[in-house]
């Protein structure tokens, strides 16, 4: 973090040389209350254009964000636009750095515009992109099906297995082509595997060019910010659904990217002409989150382990994947506790019976929302198979483990003995 001593009071980052957590950070950083009458929290910047103080601040304003130039050393991005920045969105990308110890963040509209700006930023015809699987079903079918009609080819390598396992399917897949970017998915969406993400990105810039070489993606949603960080493993960038954990209450819909600055600026130049920024509501509500985000994820990360031990134990349940049963026996298990602070709130599971078994469930369920999405407040339960990974091809999903028998639960932060009582009864209707 830069020395606070020539930053204004509302960006410091210490108090003398304590340093200050970004749970801490979360009530203010960013935002100069003298800047809006005083108001302890940021109104909503309800405008879709900003006056400028001169028409040559308009004009340097613009050259930065169209990128005709590169910004100076203390140059920042002016406000023109509520389609390119606003004060809204301005304290959110400051906030959302800290937990990542990122340089930049850019903030979507939705998780998917994050993920398909980023990777259109740096992705050209004849180019590769290498990619963990399984995706998210959105994710999937963007790189499987929209990608490849601009000339651009997906190279696959499975979720779960340590480097030494897929490194040469790798290499073979790749071969001579021109490795441009790598997307990672860690843990996966829904199967809970992990994905080596030191090792991967040291692999993607073996395989690339030394003077240009890939970029390294990872969506972190599974985990949120609180408990992965990619970047100190090798990333250079970070994606969320910020729907997920960082909206956390299952209203508001948005996505970010963040990271190093010098692939940001290339994210955030496309982001203003394909117009696919968060809007200032988004921004205000995701602010409101972030502030009780540590307490939310904490209290679901520890409902998950009452829950994942009784499907262990419960003898309808056929196999549980969730980072926190995972024992040193695991071909993972080094991955998992040199890159994962907590096994998260996510957990799958397959049933008895098949389909119409976790069908049976799912419809018994009666404190638990059968709804898609993830990370809110209340615990959700959906069927992935015939739910969001629908259009993965079934002989895809059944190699990657998605079977007609998982189901997929995001557990909330109701109380736990809630939860288990509403699993139970739901399992006894199978």
């Amino acid at each position: 973090m830069a020395d606070d001593r020539d930053r204004p009071s509302y960006k410091k980052t210490h108090i003398g040389k304590h340093r200050l957590r970004p749970e801490s950070l979360m009530m203010g950083y960013g935002y100069d209350p003298a800047l809006s009458e005083g108001a302890l929290k940021s109104p909503i910047f309800q405008t879709s254009t900003f006056v400028f103080e001169s028409a040559e601040a308009g004009k340097a304003y613009f050259e930065i964000a169209y990128g005709l130039r590169e910004r100076e050393p203390a140059e920042t991005y002016g406000l023109i636009y509520s389609r390119l920045n606003n004060p809204d969105l301005e304290i959110l990308e400051d906030r959302l750095t800290l937990w990542d110890e990122a340089e930049a963040c850019a903030a979507f509209e939705s998780g998917m515009a994050a993920i398909s700006t980023s990777l259109l930023a740096f992705l050209r015809p004849g180019d590769v992109l290498l990619h963990s699987e399984p995706l998210y079903g959105g994710t999937d079918y963007l790189v499987n099906h929209i990608l490849p009609e601009f000339g651009i080819r997906s190279v696959s390598f499975p979720a779960g297995q340590p480097m030494a396992a897929i490194e040469p399917g790798i290499r073979e897949g790749v071969g001579d082509g021109r490795l441009k970017a790598a997307l990672i998915e860690t843990p996966a969406n829904p199967t809970n595997a992990l994905v080596d993400i030191e090792g991967l990105a040291a692999l993607a810039r073996r395989l690339g060019s030394a003077d240009d070489p890939p970029v390294v993606m990872v969506d972190n949603t599974f985990l949120g910010p609180l408990w992965q960080h990619p970047l100190q493993h090798g990333a250079d960038l970070v994606l969320y659904s910020a729907t997920k954990f960082i909206g956390g209450h299952s209203d508001v819909i948005a996505g970010a990217c963040l990271g190093r600055a010098e692939p940001l600026d290339k994210v955030r130049t496309l982001r203003t002409f394909i117009g696919s920024g968060a809007d200032p509501w988004s921004g205000w509500l995701l602010l409101r989150s972030l502030e009780t985000l540590k307490m939310r994820m904490t209290a679901q990360m520890k409902n998950a382990r009452y829950v994942a031990d009784f499907l262990t134990n419960h003898p309808r349940v056929r196999c549980v994947n969730y980072l926190g049963l995972m024992g040193e026996h695991h071909p993972m298990y080094g991955v998992y506790r040199r890159q994962c602070l907590s096994p998260g709130s996510l957990i799958s599971f397959d049933l008895e019976g098949g389909e119409e078994g976790a069908f049976r469930f799912l419809n018994a369920l009666q404190l638990i929302k059968l709804a898609v999405s993830l990370g809110g407040t209340e615990s959700l339960a959906e069927h992935p198979a015939s739910m969001t990974h629908a259009d993965v091809p079934l002989e895809e999903r059944e190699r990657e483990g998605i079977g007609p028998a998982m189901i997929r639960l995001s557990v909330g932060i109701e109380h736990y003995e809630d939860i288990l009582a509403d699993v139970a009864q739901a399992l006894d209707a199978i």
